[in-house]
């Protein structure tokens, strides 16, 4: 019994202590001169690793922000873009053409983007279901055409709009700051997580929990759902708006594919990847789905795909082939997503035999 309990213990403390030890070995990579043949193009340290293991941290932030909608209140919105989107521009235009400090930038554009997710969610969550999804598609849609159109000469139309570095502080430009850029990545996902965490295991995250089971039970409590489904809408999109800033200082600007609803979609590819409601998963998928998205591109150009024969070579030169074929499998042989992985093995675990000590 004492071992049991003793064993209790270290798997409570292993839980507890985890996240901050996989925080600190992420804070400490760059220190790192290790290669991984196969996995990066160089050492861990060098700045093109680096910013692909930040635009990574991003977006299992923005993963697991879109999972507060998703995964946690029910919401399915095809509008998530928007607020990503308005992060990457608000800052680039603030920056660039009016020229304010980054700071300012980007606290006015953290507050422009939970306005904006207030006003818009205030309208969208006026219906429900599917007309819910459509209706930020819509507003979605309307920003997509503002930016490619050039709206006022800000967006730099479908060119983009190059992030002015003057404006910025040194820390934070050129390719030998990169590490500067990578902690500042880890340090978004650490607040996201935290954030969404401790709603969450809230009050007010037990609301969610219940409106994503049954909207009408908490009706019965004497609750409103619509204002705790506009609340988790708001901080989802503020979150977001925090990535796109991030976003616009590791790519150095705003181009218009940070619009398209085909990021939302694979926003919920990488929730439902890594288990929607799951309390990592979300993280996990959308770092391991960003990963993927940037790695099979440099796969399918290279030499190796290019020598296979043409009914081979085809499809795999198509990253977005590929990442729809891993997700159909994993669909289909983890529906619960990576967050499940462990609790579909346990039972094969159990089941192998295991080697006792000889008495002897």
């Amino acid at each position: 019994m004492t071992g049991r309990s003793e064993g209790v213990r270290w798997r409570s403390a292993l839980r507890t202590w985890s996240p901050l030890l996989v925080l600190l070995l992420f804070a400490v990579l760059p220190y790192s001169t290790v290669s991984v043949p196969g996995i990066f193009d160089g050492p861990v340290n060098a700045p093109g690793t680096l910013q692909l293991l930040a635009i990574c941290l991003v977006f299992g932030g923005l993963a697991a922000g879109y999972d507060l909608l998703f995964g946690r209140t029910g919401m399915l919105s095809f509008g998530h873009a928007l607020y990503f989107a308005a992060g990457v521009y608000g800052t680039d235009i603030l920056v660039t053409r009016a020229g304010l400090p980054l700071w300012q930038a980007a606290l006015l554009t953290l507050t422009g983007g939970a306005v904006l997710a207030a006003l818009l969610g205030a309208v969208a969550l006026r219906t429900a279901g599917i007309a819910f999804a459509m209706v930020t598609l819509a507003f979605a849609q309307v920003g997509a055409i503002l930016v490619a159109r050039d709206f006022g000469g800000l967006t730099g139309g479908e060119e983009g709009l190059p992030l002015d570095v003057s404006g910025l502080p040194a820390m934070l430009v050129g390719v030998a700051n990169t590490v500067n850029l990578y902690w500042l990545a880890l340090a978004y996902l650490a607040v996201v997580v935290f954030v969404v965490h401790r709603v969450t295991d809230s009050p007010t995250g037990r609301v969610f929990a219940g409106l994503r089971d049954d909207e009408r039970r908490i009706g019965v409590l004497g609750l409103d759902p619509y204002r705790f489904k506009l609340v988790a809408f708001t901080l989802a999109g503020t979150l977001a708006t925090g990535g796109g800033v991030i976003y616009c200082l590791l790519v150095g600007g705003a181009s218009p594919h940070v619009t398209s609803s085909e990021l939302t979609l694979s926003l919920l590819v990488m929730v439902v990847l890594g288990g929607p409601g799951t309390r990592w998963g979300t993280v996990l998928g959308g770092m391991l789905y960003m990963y993927l998205d940037h790695r099979l591109t440099a796969f399918g150009a290279s030499s190796a795909v290019d020598s296979l024969p043409g009914v081979l070579s085809g499809p795999l030169s198509q990253p977005l082939f590929v990442l729809g074929t891993v997700f159909i499998l994993a669909v289909y042989f983890f529906p619960g997503g990576l967050a499940g992985l462990a609790t579909r093995l346990g039972p094969l675990r159990t089941a192998l035999p295991t080697r006792r000590p000889d008495p002897t």
